[in-house]
């Protein structure tokens, strides 16, 4: 079986297994349906087979008569911000996120510089599969070169935040771009802030120096960077820049779920109002809710689209997940970890304190996650199982299952991006949450 992995939230796959150019066209020319032929942009993430990808989408938007402007080398936030501001009528960020250097993909935007939500993102499929025996007229295309891509994005980040103030601590940051797209923009902003900047992974060639999640086991280095430098702070992207994961001045891994936590501290202090959090995110953003008068708290289904169209029900002021995607809708509506950087920057500029004191007034949660490969067409045997097995617990449905207890709670979902369902557990102990995790994990690999 190929590992295409085609669902709303985008495409991904390995490279000549599943990802064949022709495929590729297919998904560009249905796009360029939903969007009535108007104007595309596009970028990439620097992996190696980003250019085939390119080509192949190239080939795709021309057959259909599209106006394709190429933002070239750009992180997905960036991406989504150019739709936006050039009034295209869609965007496509060729990017696999935080998946193996060998795999690749396609990701989608609307008008809005969004990504698609469950209607536009069905309405594509359809496309993809009503195309699948209607060959191209034309087999190639050019592209409009834009000049200068990153400079909207970038001064979008700098008028959220007080960049005096930031300026004048003179912060000393490591940043671990991996080689990913966050090399084109991140060095850049940091240093508009005033910053010293020190840069690992800093060429955007995709040739990633560790594994690309921005999980604790994978960034060792970094946290050693910051230790070696005298850094007041460590980020570490994902390969498309959309995430954002955080190491404090001792050395220690703050990581992603805190990334949230510490935008919501900074953005209700000045701004209270409603945060929105996936239903995999950690407590802890709702605890730091409840200190603002004037604020709420809301949780969406697991997804990009899902927070964002929550965030709209309820005007919030900030929304994102707990894998380190910030979203500041006075951006824009896509993740960014250049709004996550820029937000706990301001934070350590607000008063002089200094992260880890920061972080250390949070509450404590222990948060454990897990994977186990599961095909789609099992998760719903694997929800009935949990249900009988864990009868005490509040369950909520509809984003796979999560059950809650006063004091812990656990996730299970499968994926849209990977063949594998996921299993996320959190409790004020840490033994309590890795049991409970495994207690579920215990049963899921019963049924798959």
């Amino acid at each position: 079986m190929p590992t295409r992995i085609l669902s709303i939230s985008g495409l991904r796959g390995i490279v000549g297994d599943g990802l064949e150019p022709e495929y590729l066209s297919r998904f560009a020319r249905a796009l360029a349906r939903v969007a009535d032929g108007g104007t595309v942009v596009i970028s990439r993430d620097g992996r190696a087979s980003g250019l085939m990808v390119r080509e192949a989408v190239l080939a795709g938007l021309a057959a259909e008569g599209c106006r394709v402007l190429d933002a070239g080398i750009a992180s997905t936030p960036t991406c989504g911000l150019l739709v936006r501001k050039l009034a295209a009528a869609a965007g496509l960020q060729i990017t696999a996120s935080h998946n193996p250097a060998q795999w690749n993909g396609l990701k989608a935007f609307d008008a809005a510089g969004r990504v698609f939500n469950a209607e536009l993102g069905a309405e594509l499929i359809a496309e993809i599969d009503r195309l699948e025996n209607e060959p191209a007229e034309v087999t190639g295309g050019a592209a409009v070169p834009i000049e200068d891509p990153g400079a909207d994005h970038r001064e979008a980040v700098l008028g959220i935040v007080d960049v005096e103030s930031i300026r004048s601590r003179r912060l000393k940051v490591v940043l671990d771009c991996n080689h990913g797209s966050g090399a084109v923009l991140g060095p850049e902003l940091l240093e508009s802030l005033g910053c010293d900047v020190t840069v690992l992974g800093g060429t955007a060639d995709g040739e990633f120096a560790h594994a690309p999640e921005p999980l604790e086991q994978h960034l060792g280095g970094l946290c050693q960077a910051v230790l070696e430098h005298g850094a007041d702070v460590g980020f570490a992207q994902d390969p498309d820049a959309d995430r954002l994961a955080i190491v404090d001045q001792r050395g220690r891994y703050i990581g992603e779920e805190l990334t949230m936590a510490l935008a919501t501290d900074r953005v209700l202090a000045g701004s209270p109002g409603p945060v929105v959090v996936n239903g995999s995110s950690s407590r802890v953003t709702a605890d730091i809710v409840e200190r603002y008068p004037g604020s709420s708290f809301h949780r969406s289904h697991v997804g990009e689209a899902n927070v964002v169209a929550k965030m709209d029900e309820v005007a919030a002021v900030l929304g994102g997940e707990g894998n380190g995607g910030v979203i500041d809708p006075r951006v824009g509506g896509i993740r960014d970890s250049f709004v996550g950087m820029a937000l706990v920057l301001d934070g350590l500029a607000s008063d002089g304190r200094d992260l880890a004191n920061w972080v250390d007034r949070f509450p404590v949660y222990e948060i454990v996650k897990r994977k186990v490969p599961c095909p789609a067409e099992r998760v719903p045997a694997a929800v009935a199982v949990l249900r009988r097995a864990f009868e005490d617990a509040t369950v909520t449905e509809g984003d796979g299952l999560r059950l809650d207890w006063d004091d812990r709670w656990v996730q299970v979902r499968g994926s849209n991006t990977e063949p594998i369902v996921r299993v996320i557990s959190e409790a004020p102990d840490a033994e309590v949450a890795r049991e409970l995790c495994e207690a579920v994990l215990e049963r899921v690999r019963e049924v798959v």
